[in-house]
Order: C-alpha cells, then structure tokens, then sequence
C-alpha cells in the first residue's frame, strides 16, 4: 500500500522528523487560501500522485506570489502527470501540497527497505540527493553509503555516525543528522513500512536537516495492525481491477498485453508470464488465485480479466497440489457460464485429481482449448490470439 506525499509527511512528524510545513487542498481556491495562511514569500506547489518524478513531469512548481500559486494550482489540478513511473498514459492529478519554501544549500538521500539476504534493515544513504537512485547505483555506486540494521537491536549510534559522515554531512550538522536517522528506523519498524525513501533530506542555509520529500510503501499483510494507515488509502490513485481483485483475496496486477492468465502460485504465474513472452505472446496480467480457490473466486477472475477490452484469449495453468484441479475445473466450467466468455480459453492442469478435472473440461461442451505442458499451452494460446 503507498500514500501520498503530505500524508508520509504526517507520520513523519509523529515521530519527531522535522518537515516542512504544508497544507494538502483540492482545489484552486483552497491552494491560494493555503499559501495565505502559511505566509510568504515562497511557497512550493506540489501535484499529489503515487508516483515519483513529478518535478521532472511538471508536477512542482515553486511559486513567489500568490498569483503563481493560483497559477500553478491551475494548471497542476486535472493535469494528467506524467513521470518515469506513472506510464505513458500518466496519471490524473486530483490533490496538490501547498509547502512552505525551503532554502537548500545541500540535497541528500535516504532509504530503508528489508534486505532479504541479510534478514536485515538496510538503510541507504547518499550524498546524490535530488537524483534518481537507481542512476547513481548504476554510474556512481560508491556514492551510495549502506547500513545493514538488527530490526531487533535498532540502529546504533556508531551506524548512524557511519552513514552521516559517508555522505558529508558537514560537523555542525551531524548530531540532528544522526536523531534523524534513528527517528526515521523507529518510523520504518513501527509503522510496518517495506519502504521508506527521503529525496531529498536537505541541509538548509542555516545548518539545520529536513525531509523535503516522504515515500513510503506499507507491508499490506500487516495493515490489520494500523487502521490509522488504511485510512489513507486513496482508491483513485490505484487500478479499479485490482482493487475489486482484492475484495477476493486475489492478486491481480495490471499489464499490457492481451493474454490473460489464471495461475496458482507467484511463482508458477510469474513463469507463465514468461512462457507466453518467450513464445512471442504478451501477458495482460499477473492473476494468482493462491491455495484455497473457490469456484466463486475463480468466476471473479475471469470477471476481472474480462473488464479489459485488450484481452483476446485466456490461459488458465494450474499445479494442483493443495488446489485440486477438479476444484479449479468446476471454477472454470462455472465461469465461462457466468460470464458468456467469448475468447479462446486454453487450459493446462496438472497433479491432484488431474485426470477427473481434464475429463470435467472435456465433457462441459464448452469449447475449451486444452494442453499438456506450458509450451503448449502457450504455443496454443498465442496462436489463438493471431
């Protein structure tokens, strides 16, 4: 689960890492009346969107009147924003941040994700603020300072010292440097966060350490612990497919191709996707339907898959070890019923009670398309959709 810029802000605050100050609006007039009440004589004017890159998008504008805040609210509001992460077809601005201005005499950046490897935190900083991360990782690595961080010891004061002198924080910083650092771990630990990113943490003119921006990602297994997080959730800045994919306990992304898959398992799923594009097909969905799927669970993934104009043909491969394919086969039967399906549907199972699903498909008299091992499923359904 992501939130918004203004939002990540507010938990930042909570624990005690200093932000700007900002007011988030919905329209033009709340803008201007939002620059009033912080006072001048700069203000910046943020465009509120999951997605980052806006600057580069136009989706920032510092404003040194009120006349360049109604300005750039105007042309910011409504504006389809697009950045290196929204896609081509951008994403559509509905809320800004209006932020006191900042004077910045040096940008850094930090982030803290989980590191799989280590089973640890590791917390990334760097001298390179302001810049795309994964540029300086691939030109200027060694910019690039990391802490690998005991999720049960915290982070320690020589760590946080290692990490403020490896980016260059100048002396007279360093100790509101490090409180910072350690407030952002506390943050990160205790809101169950997998990211949390500041690009830039700026030192102002006056030495002191601020977050200029806040991203942050939140583990959604361990949202039932923070109701006050799920109440950012803004649904408008996600995929309806995947939103109604997860009122059943389906995990379903979005992609741009125009075959659907059904599968059991990321893994199996994340393999069909690549078997289709090796056979020169294009997926048009990540769709795991998990263990424990129902008939009416399947029925709803054929619902969603089918919402997308772009699908012309659907493979369903199923491994049935918990799930038994004769369980999947009274999905599949009950869903081309439900839904009139009208594109070519290529089915391949295999393992528990493999043969009493193949002969359910068989004798349904739905024109199902069958196949034994991946190549030919996917070999069938990319030639059912040329």
């Amino acid at each position: 689960m992501k939130i918004h810029e203004y939002q990540g802000k507010e938990i930042l605050r909570q624990f005690n890492v200093p932000v700007p100050n900002g007011i988030p609006v919905f329209s033009v007039d709340e803008a201007v009346a939002a620059a009033e009440k912080l006072g001048g004589p700069v203000w910046v004017v943020k465009a509120q969107i999951h997605a980052g890159g806006r600057g580069k998008g136009g989706g920032v504008k510092v404003a040194k009147s009120l006349e360049d805040v109604r300005k750039y609210s105007t042309d910011i509001l409504g504006m389809m924003l697009k950045t290196h992460q929204t896609g081509p077809e951008g994403q559509l601005v509905r809320r800004l941040l209006i932020e006191d201005g900042a004077d910045i005499k040096k940008e850094y950046y930090v982030g803290i994700l989980t590191d799989r490897e280590t089973q640890k935190v590791v917390v990334m900083a760097s001298s390179e603020g302001g810049m795309d991360i994964e540029e300086v990782a691939a030109h200027t690595p060694e910019k690039i300072i990391k802490e690998f961080i005991n999720p049960l010891e915290g982070m320690t004061e020589a760590q946080a010292s290692n990490l403020v002198k490896g980016i260059g924080v100048p002396e007279a910083s360093q100790a509101q440097a490090k409180e910072v650092l350690v407030n952002l771990f506390k943050t990160y630990m205790q809101t169950d966060a997998s990211l949390v990113e500041i690009n830039p943490l700026i030192l102002e003119g006056n030495g002191n350490i601020k977050a200029l921006d806040a991203k942050f990602n939140f583990d959604p297994n361990a949202l039932f612990r923070h109701p006050e997080i799920v109440a950012y959730r803004d649904e408008a800045e996600e995929d309806p497919a995947e939103i109604e994919a997860s009122k059943f306990d389906l995990a379903y992304i979005s992609l741009d191709g125009n075959i659907g898959c059904l599968v059991n398992g990321a893994g199996l799923a994340m393999a069909t996707m690549d078997t289709i594009k090796l056979f020169g097909g294009e997926p048009a969905n990540f769709l795991d339907v998990g263990g424990g799927a129902t008939a009416e669970k399947v029925t709803e993934a054929f619902k969603i898959m089918l919402k997308n104009e772009k699908v012309k043909a659907i493979l369903v491969n199923i491994f049935g070890g918990i799930m038994r394919c004769d369980v999947i086969a009274t999905g599949i039967i009950t869903a081309c019923k439900a839904v009139n399906l009208s594109v070519p549907l290529v089915v391949r199972m295999k393992g528990t009670n493999e043969d009493i699903g193949k002969k359910m498909l068989a004798e349904s008299g739905l024109p199902i398309i069958s196949a034994d091992t991946m190549a030919e499923a996917a070999t069938k359904v990319v030639a059912s959709v040329k």
